[in-house]
């Protein structure tokens, strides 16, 4: 078949990679499949797309988003949700009702979590059964060459070999991701132990939000903000990193949490849905509901080798057990089947 996929794709975000990642699960069961950026689209070219390639299906990551441009163009398509779509768009009442008719017409949906599915069959009782459960799989490649201290150099994280705590929290620059929240907290903390630091990795989403970022990290010390690097050489500053922090508002399911889980690198995380469900508190990760719960855990993490010890292996497990790359890619084959012109969930 060929296939039209619809995703955002800011480049280094959850859902450019996630839609990259399923890209290659379609092609490598023979199908021709075009990814276009939904955040640049307007209406009339998917139109014009869907006339002049001659698509057979569709394929899209978030239901307003995306989702939208697929509605009566002819083509049977399937959705995945974004974190955005169950978090966000369902409270203003026009994405609501647009993203009801956009399962409407998908022949299938996908959520990475139980909790993901209640909440939609909660919302579109009517589309309960067209959802699947497909966890994000993992699968990660550190590069073997990339220079860690000319990294560290280059973010201008100066430190004594041997000592330093590094805690990187990954993310796009926008609001939801609150990447300020630990900043003021953190920086207490590094003015008593100059060995910790907090490294924010991500690209400009929303170019205002940024700016308040940067005035925000220069008046501080030991919080860093650090522009979007290649996935592979991501997952090498994670590899070395003391610890992986996820401090949003809302979540899907955070594809850097589980790269760290695969990594063998410890998680804390901020106590919301998106989290506690691939995250069990002192068992897989450590939860937090404040700065200050943050920092006490964090010195746990550091003076409690025990607990660091269970929690990189229980995670490293829970990772294997439920978030495989290869059962992620059968889904996705199986599923695409069902937008065959005569197919049926």
């Amino acid at each position: 078949m060929k296939i039209l996929f619809l995703a955002c794709l800011r480049a280094h975000t959850g859902n450019s990679t996630t839609a990259l990642r399923i890209k290659d699960h379609l092609e490598a069961a023979g199908h021709t499949c075009v990814l276009k950026d939904a955040a640049i689209l307007e209406s009339s070219e998917v139109e014009t797309l869907i006339s002049q390639e001659k698509f057979n299906a569709g394929l899209i990551i978030q239901l307003y988003k995306a989702g939208r441009f697929l509605m009566g163009n002819r083509i049977p398509f399937g959705a995945i949700f974004g974190g955005t779509d169950i978090n966000e768009d369902v409270k203003n009442e026009e994405k609501c009702r647009v993203m009801g008719a956009v399962l409407e017409e998908a022949r299938f949906v996908v959520a990475f979590t139980h909790k993901i599915k209640e909440l939609a069959a909660t919302k579109w009782p009517h589309a309960k059964h067209k959802i699947h459960i497909q966890p994000q799989g993992i699968l990660t490649k550190p590069s073997k060459s990339f220079d860690y201290e000319a990294f560290l150099q280059n973010a201008g994280i100066r430190h004594k070999s041997g000592h330093l705590h590094l805690y990187v929290l990954i993310c796009g620059l926008r609001r939801v991701k609150d990447p300020l929240y630990l900043a003021e907290m953190f920086a207490k903390w590094h003015e008593k132990e100059p060995n910790v630091y907090l490294a924010i990795i991500g690209p400009m989403v929303d170019p205002v939000f940024t700016k308040e970022v940067e005035n925000k990290l220069e008046e501080i010390d030991g919080v860093y903000l650090i522009k979007e690097i290649p996935q592979s050489d991501l997952q090498a500053v994670i590899k070395r990193s003391f610890a992986l922090v996820n401090s949003s508002l809302s979540e899907g399911m955070s594809a850097a949490i589980l790269e760290a889980m695969d990594l063998e690198v410890p998680v804390l995380a901020r106590d919301i849905p998106g989290n506690s469900a691939i995250i069990k508190h002192e068992d897989t990760g450590l939860l937090f509901s404040t700065p200050q719960e943050f920092v006490q855990l964090s010195k746990r993490l550091m003076t409690e080798p025990e607990l660091k010890r269970r929690i990189v292996s229980n995670a490293k497990r829970y990772v294997n057990s439920n978030h495989s790359w290869e059962l992620e890619r059968d889904t996705y084959q199986t599923l695409i089947l069902n937008l065959q012109v005569n197919g049926n969930i």
